[in-house]
């Protein structure tokens, strides 16, 4: 029996103890819906399999005292099927015992259902816009943007698992003042001169300034040779913005796509798959931001003062209005936001119910105008337009910060990570912390293989679970002849009660926008098979001194094999933990080896 069956069958009991009167002044519209009867693993197993606090929640709107309200509960568990034992203890909490066959139901189950196990549909019916990473492209994805392509993409396949269709976005920053910075730099490297004091340093702009110069010779365009007299036109006729001219236009037509391809490379790279590539200047040259303005000022949000255009975001909350239009003329970077918002949520394909925006933690301050134009445009903030916070990833080599990256200058990339500890531990490590936490990344502990690493320490269970497949198939061991019933140690009960924790630990993770959680309940699932497998056979190991003990006690039992329906029902239980590990690393865009 499941710990959401059991919360089910409390939900239902205390319906039950409503309509027979037994519930003093608790009326049927006073219980909460079923999932707020939460069901725990007690700390100590002492005290049952499971444990809830439901006639503590009910006590008050039952006028009655929590341990009275507990009995009755007891009581209708103590009868229910697959339950072995209920007691009241303490101030009212119910603890459960089930019986071995009810427990180990959960083995079955999780194959049945194989890949699938713990997925459900919840979310069905919502389209989420998940946008992450979004670098502007002047340079390699750094260390920060790995982070959130790790935990984005991880969030994403939870957010499937729990039956969201997921839209992965990323939102090129191609139109404003940090691609001028980029074309300057780009000159600048390729005449030999020294790099703008706003503008990118690093190995990669030299690269890229020799390779728009190769391309434009190959298309007969001496780039070089052009006007670097601020001003002009571009090739269309179409003047050129204030500092600029025709040399760096033609640096910068050919220098960014460059960077685009080489940031799509870095994601695919790094098993990451968008599903929309949005670049920002399409809403200047598609007239959308001049849309959305003229549909927040029909809302009444937009107002002129000084000579610019303002959207009135204190009606909304903010804590200042903002300006939108220049006194000059030009957009404030806010008017591409606004109108990206809007693309978000009333484009023609998969339009978002739900609009995420995985932001770095420079861009806090933002919260408070993004959520205000939200409301202005009639949707709920927090709810409609969800913000996620990443705070800073330090990258840690013998207990030092380390800047390793010889192309993009002083920081990290994407592929340096890559390059140092490989896609998997990279991916592990940076979407199993909390990204409202900063983190640390130690480049030695990642690379090692030992229990200290967490990625191999999940993995090497997976690797594990098939070795007891390999053995037990060369043994002769099947599940024919499998009874369940008999997986009744206490190893046996922790493992089972892990397993039975996962479709729980899915939802969470997916409605708290939580994808780090299920790194550590891998974690705990590892942890706890590898005791098992230190105690409990499938294929038994011989001894080659059966006086040999000493270190090996606890890792090598006398070679006796258990009965037939016993060592089933452990290839069984091996195999669906090998089932939910496999399927865990996989939510995080991480591989389960069979073998290491």
């Amino acid at each position: 029996m499941s710990p959401e069956a059991l919360s089910e069958l409390i939900f239902n009991i205390a319906n039950t103890l409503v309509s027979e009167g037994k519930a003093g002044t608790l009326t049927a519209d006073l219980i909460p819906p079923q999932a707020k009867f939460a069901v725990m693993r007690p700390k100590d197993r002492a005290h049952g399999d499971w444990a809830s606090n439901a006639a503590m929640q009910l006590a008050k709107k039952a006028g009655m005292k929590p341990r009275d309200l507990a009995e009755l509960f007891a009581a209708e568990l103590t009868n229910a099927d697959g339950i072995k034992s209920v007691e009241v203890a303490g101030p009212g909490f119910i603890n459960i015992t089930l019986d071995s066959a009810s427990a180990a139901a959960v083995v079955d189950t999780v194959l049945e259902a194989g890949s699938n196990y713990g997925k459900n549909d919840h979310l069905s019916g919502k389209t989420l816009n998940l946008e992450f990473v979004s670098a502007n492209p002047t340079g390699p994805i750094h260390i920060g943007g790995t982070r959130w392509a790790a935990v984005g993409d991880s969030m994403a396949r939870v957010l499937e698992a729990n039956g969201a269709k997921v839209v992965r976005e990323y939102y090129f920053n191609d139109h404003g003042e940090q691609i001028n910075r980029f074309a300057k730099s780009l000159v600048a490297a390729a005449h030999g001169e020294e790099t703008p004091i706003d503008g990118y340093k690093g190995a990669y702009i030299d690269e890229i300034a020799k390779r728009v110069i190769d391309e434009a010779n190959a298309d007969g365009v001496d780039v070089l040779s052009l006007p670097r007299v601020d001003g002009g036109a571009d090739q269309d006729g179409n003047p050129l913005g204030e500092g600029d001219s025709e040399q760096r236009e033609e640096f910068r037509k050919r220098a960014v796509p460059m960077m685009f391809d080489e940031i799509q490379r870095s994601m695919k790279n790094f098993r990451v798959n968008f599903d929309v590539w949005f670049h920002e200047n399409s809403l200047y040259s598609d007239g959308e931001v001049d849309q959305a303005i003229a549909d927040l000022r029909a809302r009444g949000d937009i107002y002129e003062k000084d000579g610019a255009t303002w959207f009135e975001s204190t009606k909304h909350g903010d804590d200042k209005d903002r300006v939108i239009i220049k006194s000059d003329g030009n957009y404030a970077y806010f008017a591409a936001d606004i109108a990206y918002y809007r693309n978000k949520r009333h484009r023609d394909v998969n339009p978002a119910d739900i609009a995420i925006y995985m932001l770095g933690a420079d861009h806090h301050g933002y919260i408070g105008r993004m959520m205000a134009m939200c409301a202005a445009f009639g949707d709920k903030p927090g709810e409609n337009m969800q913000i996620l916070i990443g705070q800073l990833v330090n990258v840690m080599k013998d207990g030092k910060a380390v800047r390793m990256s010889k192309r993009a200058g002083n920081v990290v990339t994407i592929d340096d990570l890559t390059d140092a500890i490989g896609v998997d531990a990279s991916r592990y490590s940076l979407a199993r912390t909390d990204y409202n936490s900063p983190v640390d990344i130690d480049l030695n502990l990642l690379a090692s293989h030992s229990n200290e690493n967490p990625v191999y320490y999940v993995q090497y269970a997976h690797a594990r679970s098939c070795n007891v497949d390999r053995n037990a198939a060369a043994d002769g061991i099947t599940y024919e002849g499998a009874d369940v019933s008999l997986l009744d140690t206490t190893a046996d009960g922790e493992v089972l009660a892990a397993l039975a924790q996962w479709p729980a630990l899915l939802r969470e993770a997916g409605d708290l926008r939580a994808p780090h959680r299920v790194a550590h309940y891998l974690e705990d699932l590892a942890a706890t098979y590898h005791k098992w497998y230190n105690v409990e056979r499938v294929v038994p190991m011989e001894l080659t001194d059966p006086e040999a003990r000493g270190e090996q006690a606890d890792a090598i039992r006398i070679a006796k094999a258990p009965e037939p329906a016993r060592a089933a029902a452990r290839l069984k239980l091996n195999d669906a933990v090998k089932t939910v590990i496999a399927e865990g690393l996989d939510l995080l865009g991480v591989t389960a080896p069979d073998k290491m």
